[in-house]
Protein backbone atom coordinates (compact mmCIF):
# COMPACT_ATOMS: atom_id res chain seq x y z
CA UNK A 1 0.00 0.00 0.00
CA UNK A 2 2.82 2.40 0.91
CA UNK A 3 4.63 1.58 -2.35
CA UNK A 4 1.48 2.20 -4.37
CA UNK A 5 0.95 5.51 -2.60
CA UNK A 6 4.51 6.61 -3.34
CA UNK A 7 4.15 5.57 -6.97
CA UNK A 8 0.93 7.55 -7.38
CA UNK A 9 2.47 10.53 -5.62
CA UNK A 10 5.58 10.37 -7.78
CA UNK A 11 3.52 10.10 -10.94
CA UNK A 12 1.41 13.06 -9.87
CA UNK A 13 4.53 15.13 -9.15
CA UNK A 14 5.98 14.37 -12.58
CA UNK A 15 2.66 15.24 -14.23
CA UNK A 16 2.45 18.48 -12.26
CA UNK A 17 5.98 19.54 -13.26
CA UNK A 18 5.46 18.58 -16.91
CA UNK A 19 2.09 20.30 -16.98
CA UNK A 20 3.49 23.61 -15.79
CA UNK A 21 5.01 26.25 -18.03
CA UNK A 22 8.24 26.36 -16.03
CA UNK A 23 8.44 22.55 -16.20
CA UNK A 24 8.22 22.60 -19.99
CA UNK A 25 10.76 25.41 -20.18
CA UNK A 26 13.11 23.38 -17.99
CA UNK A 27 12.74 20.36 -20.28
CA UNK A 28 13.48 22.63 -23.24
CA UNK A 29 16.54 24.06 -21.51
CA UNK A 30 18.04 20.70 -20.49
CA UNK A 31 17.33 19.01 -23.82
CA UNK A 32 18.70 22.06 -25.62
CA UNK A 33 21.97 21.87 -23.68
CA UNK A 34 22.27 18.17 -24.54
CA UNK A 35 21.88 19.02 -28.22
CA UNK A 36 24.36 21.88 -27.85
CA UNK A 37 26.93 19.45 -26.47
CA UNK A 38 26.31 17.20 -29.46
CA UNK A 39 26.72 20.11 -31.89
CA UNK A 40 30.11 21.02 -30.39
CA UNK A 41 31.31 17.41 -30.65
CA UNK A 42 29.88 17.06 -34.16
CA UNK A 43 31.56 20.24 -35.37
CA UNK A 44 34.93 19.15 -33.99
CA UNK A 45 34.52 15.80 -35.74
CA UNK A 46 33.60 17.51 -39.01
CA UNK A 47 36.79 19.58 -38.90
CA UNK A 48 38.82 16.39 -39.21
CA UNK A 49 37.99 16.52 -42.91
CA UNK A 50 40.76 19.14 -43.27
CA UNK A 51 43.33 16.48 -42.33
CA UNK A 52 42.49 14.25 -45.27
CA UNK A 53 40.47 11.12 -46.09
CA UNK A 54 42.35 8.77 -43.77
CA UNK A 55 41.83 11.00 -40.73
CA UNK A 56 38.15 11.64 -41.46
CA UNK A 57 37.30 8.05 -42.40
CA UNK A 58 39.19 6.85 -39.33
CA UNK A 59 37.05 9.13 -37.16
CA UNK A 60 33.86 7.78 -38.79
CA UNK A 61 35.10 4.22 -38.11
CA UNK A 62 35.76 5.10 -34.46
CA UNK A 63 32.20 6.40 -34.10
CA UNK A 64 30.80 3.06 -35.18
CA UNK A 65 33.06 1.15 -32.81
CA UNK A 66 33.43 3.50 -29.83
CA UNK A 67 33.26 1.74 -26.49
CA UNK A 68 34.79 -1.50 -27.75
CA UNK A 69 35.65 -3.99 -26.45
CA UNK A 70 33.48 -3.15 -23.44
CA UNK A 71 30.56 -2.45 -25.76
CA UNK A 72 29.59 -4.39 -28.85
CA UNK A 73 30.14 -2.76 -32.24
CA UNK A 74 27.69 0.12 -32.91
CA UNK A 75 26.20 -0.04 -29.37
CA UNK A 76 27.91 3.18 -28.29
CA UNK A 77 26.78 4.96 -31.44
CA UNK A 78 23.19 3.79 -31.03
CA UNK A 79 23.18 4.81 -27.36
CA UNK A 80 24.24 8.32 -28.41
CA UNK A 81 21.55 8.34 -31.10
CA UNK A 82 18.85 7.31 -28.62
CA UNK A 83 19.85 10.04 -26.15
CA UNK A 84 19.96 12.63 -28.94
CA UNK A 85 16.61 11.52 -30.36
CA UNK A 86 15.01 11.73 -26.91
CA UNK A 87 16.42 15.25 -26.49
CA UNK A 88 15.13 16.34 -29.92
CA UNK A 89 11.64 14.94 -29.26
CA UNK A 90 11.45 16.44 -25.76
CA UNK A 91 12.63 19.80 -27.08
CA UNK A 92 10.21 19.83 -29.99
CA UNK A 93 7.18 18.72 -27.96
CA UNK A 94 7.89 21.26 -25.22
CA UNK A 95 8.37 24.04 -27.78
CA UNK A 96 5.13 23.16 -29.57
CA UNK A 97 3.09 23.01 -26.37
CA UNK A 98 4.53 26.28 -25.07
CA UNK A 99 3.79 27.90 -28.42
CA UNK A 100 0.17 26.72 -28.25
CA UNK A 101 -0.15 28.14 -24.73
CA UNK A 102 1.25 31.45 -25.90
CA UNK A 103 -1.25 31.62 -28.78
CA UNK A 104 -4.18 30.83 -26.47
CA UNK A 105 -3.04 33.48 -24.03
CA UNK A 106 -3.05 36.25 -26.64
CA UNK A 107 -5.79 38.85 -26.23
CA UNK A 108 -8.50 38.79 -28.91
CA UNK A 109 -11.30 41.11 -29.91
CA UNK A 110 -9.18 44.22 -30.41
CA UNK A 111 -9.17 46.17 -33.64
CA UNK A 112 -5.38 46.44 -33.57
CA UNK A 113 -3.65 43.36 -32.24
CA UNK A 114 -0.17 43.79 -30.87
CA UNK A 115 2.43 41.14 -31.58
CA UNK A 116 3.39 39.56 -28.28
CA UNK A 117 6.13 37.33 -29.66
CA UNK A 118 9.50 39.03 -30.10
CA UNK A 119 11.57 38.79 -33.27
CA UNK A 120 13.90 36.33 -31.50
CA UNK A 121 10.97 34.13 -30.46
CA UNK A 122 9.49 34.04 -33.96
CA UNK A 123 12.95 33.26 -35.36
CA UNK A 124 13.29 30.40 -32.88
CA UNK A 125 10.00 28.88 -34.02
CA UNK A 126 10.79 28.97 -37.72
CA UNK A 127 14.39 28.02 -37.05
CA UNK A 128 13.21 24.95 -35.18
CA UNK A 129 11.07 23.90 -38.14
CA UNK A 130 13.97 24.41 -40.56
CA UNK A 131 16.32 22.39 -38.34
CA UNK A 132 13.78 19.58 -37.97
CA UNK A 133 13.46 19.28 -41.74
CA UNK A 134 17.23 19.50 -42.14
CA UNK A 135 17.83 16.65 -39.70
CA UNK A 136 15.66 14.39 -41.86
CA UNK A 137 17.47 15.45 -45.04
CA UNK A 138 20.91 15.16 -43.39
CA UNK A 139 20.20 11.58 -42.30
CA UNK A 140 18.95 10.64 -45.77
CA UNK A 141 22.01 12.29 -47.28
CA UNK A 142 24.96 11.08 -45.21
CA UNK A 143 23.63 8.26 -43.01
CA UNK A 144 21.31 6.18 -45.19
CA UNK A 145 22.82 7.68 -48.41
CA UNK A 146 19.32 7.74 -49.93
CA UNK A 147 19.49 11.18 -51.56
CA UNK A 148 23.25 11.28 -52.16
CA UNK A 149 23.48 10.28 -55.81
CA UNK A 150 27.27 9.74 -55.78
CA UNK A 151 27.46 8.10 -52.35
CA UNK A 152 29.81 5.21 -51.72
CA UNK A 153 29.10 2.87 -48.81
CA UNK A 154 31.92 3.01 -46.29
CA UNK A 155 33.53 6.20 -47.69
CA UNK A 156 32.38 9.10 -45.46
CA UNK A 157 34.99 11.58 -46.73
CA UNK A 158 34.04 11.04 -50.37
CA UNK A 159 30.31 11.26 -49.51
CA UNK A 160 30.74 14.63 -47.79
CA UNK A 161 32.65 15.94 -50.82
CA UNK A 162 29.91 14.61 -53.11
CA UNK A 163 27.20 16.40 -51.11
CA UNK A 164 28.96 19.76 -51.12
CA UNK A 165 29.81 19.49 -54.80
CA UNK A 166 26.14 20.17 -55.60
CA UNK A 167 24.41 23.56 -55.44
CA UNK A 168 21.38 22.15 -53.61
CA UNK A 169 23.49 20.34 -51.02
CA UNK A 170 25.32 23.58 -50.21
CA UNK A 171 22.12 25.66 -50.19
CA UNK A 172 20.26 23.33 -47.82
CA UNK A 173 23.24 23.04 -45.50
CA UNK A 174 24.05 26.77 -45.36
CA UNK A 175 20.42 27.73 -44.68
CA UNK A 176 20.22 25.13 -41.90
CA UNK A 177 23.52 26.20 -40.33
CA UNK A 178 22.41 29.83 -40.32
CA UNK A 179 19.17 28.81 -38.58
CA UNK A 180 21.21 26.74 -36.13
CA UNK A 181 23.43 29.72 -35.25
CA UNK A 182 20.43 31.94 -34.51
CA UNK A 183 18.78 29.13 -32.56
CA UNK A 184 21.87 28.55 -30.41
CA UNK A 185 22.35 32.28 -29.79
CA UNK A 186 18.87 32.81 -28.38
CA UNK A 187 18.43 29.29 -26.99
CA UNK A 188 21.55 29.30 -24.83
CA UNK A 189 20.54 32.64 -23.33
CA UNK A 190 17.00 31.40 -22.66
CA UNK A 191 18.25 28.15 -21.13
CA UNK A 192 20.54 30.07 -18.77
CA UNK A 193 17.61 32.21 -17.60
CA UNK A 194 15.32 29.18 -17.16
CA UNK A 195 17.88 27.25 -15.13
CA UNK A 196 18.60 30.23 -12.89
CA UNK A 197 22.13 30.96 -14.14
CA UNK A 198 21.34 34.50 -15.19
CA UNK A 199 21.37 37.59 -13.01
CA UNK A 200 22.23 41.25 -13.36
CA UNK A 201 25.96 40.63 -12.90
CA UNK A 202 26.21 37.63 -15.23
CA UNK A 203 23.85 38.71 -18.02
CA UNK A 204 26.53 40.47 -20.06
CA UNK A 205 28.90 37.50 -19.83
CA UNK A 206 26.13 35.02 -20.72
CA UNK A 207 25.12 37.07 -23.76
CA UNK A 208 28.76 37.21 -24.88
CA UNK A 209 29.10 33.45 -24.40
CA UNK A 210 25.89 32.83 -26.37
CA UNK A 211 27.22 34.98 -29.23
CA UNK A 212 30.60 33.22 -29.09
CA UNK A 213 29.07 29.73 -29.17
CA UNK A 214 26.77 30.63 -32.05
CA UNK A 215 29.60 32.25 -33.99
CA UNK A 216 32.10 29.42 -33.49
CA UNK A 217 29.57 26.70 -34.33
CA UNK A 218 28.35 28.53 -37.42
CA UNK A 219 31.89 29.17 -38.67
CA UNK A 220 32.97 25.60 -37.94
CA UNK A 221 30.08 23.98 -39.79
CA UNK A 222 30.16 26.44 -42.69
CA UNK A 223 33.90 25.94 -43.21
CA UNK A 224 33.37 22.42 -44.60
CA UNK A 225 31.11 23.22 -47.58
CA UNK A 226 33.17 26.36 -48.31
CA UNK A 227 36.34 24.24 -48.32
CA UNK A 228 34.77 21.82 -50.82
CA UNK A 229 33.41 24.64 -53.02
CA UNK A 230 36.82 26.34 -53.15
CA UNK A 231 38.72 23.12 -53.79
CA UNK A 232 40.57 23.19 -50.46
CA UNK A 233 38.95 19.82 -49.71
CA UNK A 234 38.47 17.50 -52.66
Amino acid sequence: MALATRTRTGGSAVSTVWGSTIGKKTVMAVSGLIMLGYLVAHMLGNLKIFFGPDEFNGYAHWLRHMGEPFLHSHWGLWAARVVLLAAVVAHAVSAYQLSRRDIKARPVGYAHKRRRASYATRTMRWGGVILGLFIVWHLLDLTTLTVNERALEGHPYENVVATFSTWYGNTIYLVAVTAMGLHVRHGFWSAAQTLGAGNARRDKALKALANLLAGVLTAGFVSVPIAVMTGLVS
